[in-house]
């Protein structure tokens, strides 16, 4: 019995060459990815890890309110949103008219008063020469008592005419009594005192000093430099004392929240520099600035309704914490930015000399104004000049 042996079954399978491209770029692959590695490792360690940045930061300013400090009626404004004002310049005028009526009554009631304090101090000296006739009076009349009783046992003089005169001295005596009294209250009111610094003066000097002030206030005027924003005062219209009439914004002065995570603050330092980007001008202006204090709080802490965890609904959030930027001036002068504005912050952390609290109180006030220095200085030059204008004139 024969066996057919089939040639195909018989001859062995050829085998697959080795994919060589594949290995290559599975090796090309591993290279770039352990390059890549290297060099994210490298740039984290000397770069990445000594900068923290953030996107949630916004311009933020002074806003200055202006509020009228006394009761009238609009009768001119002098600026509108977007002007430029400075300080000491008039935006609102009320009307005078009632405080100059005011102002006036004040003037001639100091002028009144200083006369009156002149009569104080020559009702003393008139006091003065009539308690010593009294008193002169008052001895002649005992010395002439003591001679009528010595006579009166003579019979030289009768018995009627030493009762007058015991009764005279007793008229003189009394007298010399009330002169004294009205002497001793007339020096009480002009003791140790000048007419500029006797009480009554200075209380009609103190009426006048606020007459003045509230017709100076009729002119409300600008604390500050800035530019007007949110005008809401319009003429006619009657004001009270505290009601908002516009605001003053001085752009030199602003600077820069930026809300960081809890979790970037742990490096961060007060006096750190800091470069930052606004939106408004894109990447082609690049502003300086410093960290010039970390908040104190997270912003949920401050808030109206502050965030309540104690809830078995409870997830986790990363808290933010404001960081204030203070930007260089110069740079905010040629570039001007607007309040609210989008920022782009990057803090560079190499620097660790500094603190993450304020170690000392402020030297200065932080800000003051001279805008009103002035209305109080004139008024004590008025209240100086009417003093002088109602005392006796020098004669040569």
């Amino acid at each position: 019995m024969t066996t057919e042996i089939n040639p195909q079954a018989a001859t062995p399978a050829p085998v697959a060459p080795k994919n060589g491209k594949r290995r290559k770029a599975l090796l090309s692959l591993l290279v770039v990815v352990v390059i890549a590695a290297i060099a994210w490792v490298t740039y984290y360690f000397l770069v990445a890890r000594w900068h923290e940045d953030t996107d949630d930061a916004y311009v933020q300013g002074n806003v200055v309110s202006i509020t009228p400090q006394t009761i009238g009626t609009v009768v001119s404004i002098g600026a509108d949103d977007g002007m430029k004002v400075a300080a000491g310049q008039v935006l609102v005028q009320l009307d005078p008219n009632d405080a100059k009526v005011a102002y006036e009554q004040s003037v001639a009631n100091l002028a009144n008063t200083v006369r009156q304090v002149r009569g104080l101090y020559s009702a003393v000296d008139s006091g003065q020469a009539d308690l010593a006739a009294r008193q002169a009076s008052v001895q002649r009349a005992r010395a002439d008592l003591k001679r009528r009783e010595g006579l009166v046992a003579d019979g030289a003089v009768s018995a009627e005419e030493l009762a007058h005169a015991r009764n005279e001295l007793a008229v003189l005596e009394a007298g010399l009594r009330s002169s004294s009294g009205v002497l001793s209250r007339n020096r009480a009111l002009v003791d140790a005192t000048t007419v500029a610094n006797q009480p009554q003066v200075q209380a009609a000097a103190g009426q006048l000093r606020q007459a003045y002030l509230n017709l100076q206030r009729a002119a409300i005027v600008a604390p500050v430099s800035g530019y007007v924003a949110k005008r809401s005062v319009q003429l006619g219209q009657r004001v009270q004392p505290g009601t908002t009439l516009m605001a003053i914004v001085p752009l030199e002065q602003v600077w820069v929240d930026a809300n960081f995570k809890e979790t970037q603050l742990h490096n961060m330092r007060i006096g750190q520099p800091v470069e930052l980007h606004s939106d408004l001008y894109g990447k082609d202006v690049a502003y300086q600035g410093k960290v010039a204090s970390l908040g104190l709080g997270t912003g949920s802490a401050f808030a109206l309704l502050p965030a309540q965890n104690a809830s078995g609904n409870w997830i986790k959030i990363v808290q933010r914490v404001p960081v204030r930027i203070a930007l260089d001036p110069k740079q905010v002068i040629e570039h001007p930015l607007r309040l609210g504005l989008s920022m782009s912050v990057n803090v560079s952390l190499r620097d660790q000399n500094g603190t993450m609290l304020a170690a000392a109180a402020p030297s200065k006030p932080v800000l003051s104004t001279l805008a009103y220095a002035e209305q109080l200085a004139d008024a004590e030059a008025l209240i100086d000049k009417v003093i002088r204008d109602n005392l006796p004139a020098v004669r040569g």
